[in-house]
């Protein structure tokens, strides 16, 4: 695109500005849009399952009830507590939309479909999706309420309980895939098992596993049921979310929904082919490859709201324990099978 606006006589410099602008747009407008789509299907599926009808009266099937639910907030009044730190207060929430936002810009849609192809993005994910729990740490601490403040104390322990397994999990894939490019790790999974049949390190029988753990782990990192212990109704009554309201409220939720559609997208990219469909069959490469990535995509996103339908809340030491007695043990011991397997089998064991 930065060539096409240099062949209308744009210097270099104005181009590339120009590209990246609306390529950021590109993605985050759809993005938002998503955002409010999976936010009715969560509430649809929720209800299907408890044999409920669900939203059904603004528009047809209710289909504009997440519209209307924004419109509402954002006519609403932000109320600021006396006691709170009003800078503070008011940058959380500004921070924990950005972070959900800035991580896409290395996820690829489709081979070359990307805004920043850059060789560590797989390392990009990671560190910039660990940045979100600083919005709700920060919202905790400013509201100067006692539920916030427990909200985001279990925040950071959480995040950074589900972090290390998670790290661990993606050495597994990048083992693999030799590269931390998020376009050559889907790529290195075509043909990848079943005498070059299927598409996907999940269908391999030493990374299925662990494609297991990262799903679970992704519901944790975004503090989806059953691992929402951040904004247990019950006992905190909405977490960190408690002091906010109107747009406030509306940016935790639009990263919280944006950050489960990017669990989504990793899950689908990381472990089940990404693009390329669950075949290694010449027909099915006639079907555009976003489409595949969205259909995966919309089966995880099922998964997350299944589960949040289904599962009851964990208490919290169970939380704790799954995350390191169980998870961090399991990801540590697929590292050395998984490497010594491959110095063996793709290296003769050399070492």
């Amino acid at each position: 695109m930065t060539a096409w606006f240099q062949s209308w006589g744009i210097n270099y410099e104005w181009s590339w500005f120009i590209a990246t602008i609306i390529g950021i747009l590109v993605i985050a407008l759809p993005l938002m849009l998503a955002v409010a789509m999976i936010i009715y299907a969560d509430r649809k599926i929720w209800a299907a399952i408890a044999l409920r009808r669900g939203p059904n009266v603004v528009g047809p099937w209710g289909l504009l009830q997440s519209f209307a639910d924004g419109l509402k907030v954002f006519l609403k009044e932000t109320i600021i507590p006396s006691g709170a730190n009003r800078g503070l207060f008011l940058i959380a929430p500004i921070v924990t939309f950005t972070t959900a936002l800035i991580v896409w810009a290395v996820i690829p849609f489709d081979v070359g479909v990307v805004l920043a192809d850059i060789n560590v993005g797989l390392l990009y994910v990671l560190a910039a999706s660990s940045l979100g729990v600083y919005g709700v740490i920060v919202a905790g601490w400013a509201s100067n309420s006692k539920y916030p403040f427990f909200s985001a104390l279990r925040a950071a322990a959480q995040m950074v309980s589900y972090e290390v397994s998670i790290g661990f999990v993606l050495i597994c894939v990048v083992l693999y895939a030799n590269t931390f490019n998020l376009t050559e790790i889907v790529m290195a999974q075509q043909g990848h098992k079943l005498f070059g049949l299927l598409n996907g390190f999940g269908f391999n029988p030493l990374l299925f596993p662990m494609a297991i753990v990262f799903l679970i782990s992704s519901m944790a990192e975004t503090f989806r049921t059953p691992f929402d212990l951040v904004e247990a109704e019950s006992e905190l009554v909405a977490g960190h979310q408690t002091e906010y309201s109107s747009m406030a409220f509306a940016l935790f939720w639009l990263g919280e929904y944006g950050n489960v559609i990017l669990m989504c997208a990793l899950n689908a990219l990381i472990f089940w082919g990404g693009w390329l469909p669950p075949v290694n069959w010449a027909p099915l490469y006639y079907i555009p490859g976003i489409i595949w990535l969205f259909i995966k995509m919309s089966f995880f996103f099922f998964v997350f709201s299944w589960v949040k339908a289904t599962v009851p809340r964990y208490r919290y030491d169970q939380l704790m324990r799954l995350g390191w007695k169980i998870f961090l043990p399991l990801s540590l011991l697929f590292v050395v099978i998984i490497s010594g397997w491959l110095m063996f089998s793709r290296y003769g064991g050399a070492a």
